[in-house]
């Protein structure tokens, strides 16, 4: 939680009346992501690994709140923005499903201290192509009163509070799923299930959003990412079981891929473009924050694996049926 009460409230804005400071921002992340996980390497033993992995894990929050405020600034069109998202989301997954076996045979051949030095030239790779990110085209007004109020109107408001549910619930199973594997004394395989799984479906979802968007408009597609699975995981809770509690995890994550590109796309259309950029790395931020609280609430109160399903599937349904009472009302409201 530590970079979103530095980041969005401070640096956002700065940042966006420099038309380099967000790809310099990111740049710097990335390499003191690199330098950090030397000491780690040196300190994986002891008591100094969780300050320096803490530092590690502030670094790689801040990258995710500049990415998401670059994104809208370097597209050279703003009917772009969800295929970007779609295709960073797709890379990430992609990166991740190759560095996965990597990091595993170096874990197996030369310990977690060289799993630890091959990141450190990822993140120098990492911080060096960041130079040819291409610097934003305008340079980010002060914020005035009628931005920020654009920020709320109806529809990015409801959308935002579904948006939220959906990256709780993903926080929560993210946790839960640990929780219970390791109750049931689950072999280490079977993590490794849940986790290709949940990228499957972050895979999926990325892929489906544009598709998506083409025929049918944003509010439905969101509606959609919560609806759709929430079903699904009432029949995975009541037969409950590894192969149900895989395919819970990959529902979770498609829709709340699915509906993350909608719930971009639906800000680019409503919100007002002066301070764009802005907008993203605050809800985000919010978005992050509501993460963070799905896991306490999943290590505070952990239910049994049936009936933490049962809950997911109870909030999927919530919320997306209230956002789409919600989206008939203004619908109702536009047509008067």
């Amino acid at each position: 939680m530590t970079p979103f009460v530095v980041i969005a409230p401070l640096l956002g804005p700065a940042l966006d009346r420099s038309k380099g400071g967000r790809r310099l921002l990111f740049m710097a992340t990335a390499l003191l992501r690199a330098v950090l996980c030397f000491p780690m390497a040196a300190h994986i033993d002891d008591l100094w690994l969780y300050p320096l992995a803490f530092a590690a894990l502030v670094c790689s929050k801040s990258q995710n709140i500049t990415k998401a405020a670059l994104v809208p600034a370097v597209v050279d069109d703003d009917r772009e923005l969800v295929l970007a998202n779609s295709r960073l989301a797709l890379i990430s997954v992609l990166g991740g499903t190759i560095a996965a076996p990597i990091a595993g045979l170096l874990l197996k051949l030369a310990g977690g201290d060289w799993v630890l030095r091959f990141g450190a030239l990822v993140f120098l790779a990492a911080g060096v192509l960041s130079l040819a990110i291409p610097k934003a085209k305008q340079i980010g007004r002060p914020e005035t009163v009628a931005d920020r109020e654009a920020l709320h109107v109806p529809s990015i408001l409801a959308a935002g509070s579904a948006m939220g549910f959906v990256r709780g619930v993903v926080g929560f199973t993210t946790f839960l799923g640990a929780f219970v594997l390791k109750d049931r004394a689950e072999p280490a395989w079977v993590f490794g299930v849940l986790i290709a799984a949940s990228a499957a479906g972050n895979g999926l979802g990325t892929v489906l959003a544009p598709l998506l968007r083409k025929r049918i408009r944003e509010e439905s597609i969101l509606v959609g990412s919560m609806v759709a699975p929430g079903v699904l995981i009432v029949f995975a809770a009541r037969a409950f079981g590894r192969p149900w509690f895989a395919v819970a995890a990959a529902a979770v994550a498609a829709g709340a891929a699915c509906g993350r590109l909608a719930f971009d796309s639906l800000v680019q259309r409503d919100a007002h473009d002066a301070a764009r950029g802005r907008a993203f790395a605050r809800f985000e931020t919010r978005f992050q924050l509501v993460w963070v609280a799905g896991g306490v609430l999943a290590v505070a109160f952990p239910p049994a694996g049936r009936g933490g399903l049962f809950v997911i599937a109870i909030v999927m349904l919530f919320s997306g049926l209230t956002y789409l009472g919600a989206v008939r009302r203004l619908d109702q409201e536009r047509s008067e």
